[in-house]
């Protein structure tokens, strides 16, 4: 009764409670809206405080998953957001992203000639580590061994970065001091020092290849730019899948420029730490192509090894399939005997090339079939093609998983229903994205050594990313010994026999 007979005291409460809340509320609410309307802003005031600002500017103000071109300019699209109507984007337009053409900053070793152009046979005056490439440019060997020829070129395009005259196009260039730089390039020619050198002479403990890589190791373990990164910042090419086979697995925390995966533990390699490059084409150029549909009279044309190990077995299954269909050309083949000169013929008078996997997933064979425009059709399950963040290879390549194309007539029925009005607009795409697969020297806007070095430039603010945290820490002093002792640990720990 009490209570009822003090309404004046517990209104007087609840009032005075309802008015501190509903102040508290408003005050709350503008307090966000005014922080909301100052952090508005998408980009930070002051790049220049950052480090090596000017790739970071590039990267935060194009944006590559959200870049909008000008209205002149056809768009650059992810592939998840291509329609059948909408057009590839075309060799400038990829380029274009980058409106500061000189994007990434390259610190290359000077390592000895022997880790690079003594391995083509050219011999220095003792002058320069480097050869006078404004003189004469040494020459790479041919065959298939220009294939895994990546390097080179790479190396190639940063020398002659230093004397340049024109700018324009480039992606990459090269900075005399390693602190100025966004990544560190080791120039060693792996891939011809395998096919070359591999073999141990009489006599010697170790191959010349193996003895290579094991001072490689030396060198780069030892230097300040290794140990201030851990590596995660070295970019090592071994294009060919056994190239740095013995030292592959105590440089893996390096940028490895590959063909595949094949033959690397996911630990050591992986599409998002590494770039895959595309296999320099040994086929000729298919220049002023005017054919068409009709003039190209192979249906599906195939050459080269068939019987091939692990994954390779697709080849000989595929064979027996398709070896009696009469506009189906499927036979063995190599460079020997004009070998390259017949398949330059075959694949330039096909509508079809066939890219199966052989002992690793990934064959020259692509790359030739982009040079002639002759569709590609994939049968090879765990390929890693290059760019394909950029680049939609739906667009102009036929990708069949190996168990339907094992089946009983399903490759040749899909191929069959492929008409004319199809096939011509993926020919034309062919002929629209072929220069970035192109190498040469000197290097050109939008070819093969421009596209790796974007490609690198994309994985270079996750790679700072972790360096800036791993380093969050540098000053604190480190966990004294036996620091765990002084902990008291929970009675249940003894009492569960976990001490």
């Amino acid at each position: 009764m009490a209570e009822r007979n003090s309404p004046s005291v517990g209104l007087i409460s609840q009032k005075s409670l309802f008015s501190l809340l509903l102040i508290a509320s408003i005050l709350f609410i503008m307090s966000w809206l005014f922080v909301l309307r100052s952090t508005g802003r998408p980009h930070f005031a002051d790049h220049s405080l950052l480090p090596n600002s000017k790739l970071l500017a590039v990267m935060d103000n194009e944006n590559y998953e959200s870049w909008s071109p000008s209205d002149n300019e056809p768009s650059t699209l992810s592939s998840s957001a291509v329609d059948d109507n909408v057009e590839i984007p075309r060799r400038n337009d990829l380029v274009d992203c980058n409106t500061n053409k000189v994007v990434l900053k390259v610190f290359m070793y000077d390592l000895p000639p022997e880790f690079h152009f003594e391995l083509i046979e050219w011999k220095g005056d003792g002058k320069s580590v480097w050869p006078d490439i404004k003189t004469k440019v040494p020459e790479y060997p041919g065959g298939l061994n220009l294939q895994h020829s990546i390097e080179y070129w790479l190396t190639l395009d940063l020398l002659s970065s230093d004397f340049a005259d024109i700018m324009n196009g480039r992606s990459a260039i090269r900075v005399l001091n390693s602190s100025e730089a966004d990544v560190i390039f080791v120039p060693f020619f792996s891939s011809i020092s395998y096919n070359r050198y591999s073999r141990s002479k009489p006599n010697k403990r170790s191959s010349m290849n193996k003895l290579l890589q094991e001072k490689l190791v030396t060198f780069l373990t030892a230097q300040e730019e290794w140990k201030r990164s851990g590596g995660r910042d070295h970019i090592i090419v071994a294009h060919h899948p056994n190239s740095l086979l013995d030292a592959r697995m105590k440089l893996w925390p390096a940028i490895f420029i590959l063909s595949d995966f094949g033959r690397y533990p996911p630990n050591i390699a992986n599409v998002e730490k590494d770039v895959i490059a595309p296999y320099k084409h040994v086929i000729r150029n298919f220049v002023d192509d005017s054919s068409n549909f009709d003039t190209r009279p192979t249906l599906l044309y195939f050459q080269g090894a068939i019987y091939r190990k692990d994954g390779g077995f697709v080849r000989q299954e595929l064979f027996y399939l398709l070896k009696d269909e009469k506009d189906v050309h499927f036979s063995f083949g190599s460079v020997q005997r004009d070998g390259i000169s017949k398949a330059t013929q075959g694949m330039h008078s096909s509508k079809f090339c066939l890219n199966i996997a052989g002992d690793t997933p990934s064959s020259n064979r692509l790359f030739d079939a982009i040079a002639s425009h002759c569709v590609p059709v994939i049968i090879s399950d765990e390929i890693e093609l290059p760019y394909e963040d950029v680049l939609d290879y739906s667009q102009f390549c036929i990708f069949v998983r190996t168990s339907d194309a094992l089946k009983e007539k399903f490759l040749i029925n899909l191929i069959r229903s492929i008409k004319r009005d199809e096939w011509t607009r993926m020919w034309a795409k062919l002929k629209e994205v072929e220069n970035f697969f192109e190498y040469q020297y000197p290097s050109k806007e939008g070819d093969a050594v421009q596209m790796i070095w974007q490609a690198v430039a994309r994985k270079v603010p996750p790679i700072k990313m972790k360096l800036h945290k791993s380093r969050r820490f540098s000053r604190s002093p480190p966990p004294r010994v036996g620091a765990l002792q002084s902990v008291p640990l929970p009675r249940n720990f003894v009492r569960l026999g976990m001490l």
